[in-house]
């Protein structure tokens, strides 16, 4: 199996909201359809990367918030992930 290719350098740098606003906006200049074949494809390349980058950050955002701990009885429960 091939490895997937790493995120462009600016792209992994952006937070979440930065990379999901670009992300709205090139769906935007997508849908009005006035943007050239070549520039609707790299628009639509960066899209595909930033919708990763989101993606990649909700997960962690979701680890963060579902720590699992296993009491010594067996028993299941969550506990507040340490944020700080």
């Amino acid at each position: 199996m091939a490895k997937e290719p790493a995120l462009p350098k600016d792209i992994a740098g952006l937070s979440f909201e930065d990379a999901l606003k670009e992300l709205e906006g090139i769906v935007k200049q997508l849908e009005q359809g006035q943007v050239k074949l070549d520039e609707a494809i790299t628009a639509y390349e960066r899209g595909a990367h930033l919708k990763k980058h989101c993606e990649q950050k909700l997960a962690e955002a979701k680890m963060k918030v579902d720590k699992i701990v296993f009491a010594a009885d067996g028993s299941v429960a969550t506990q507040p992930a340490d944020l700080g």
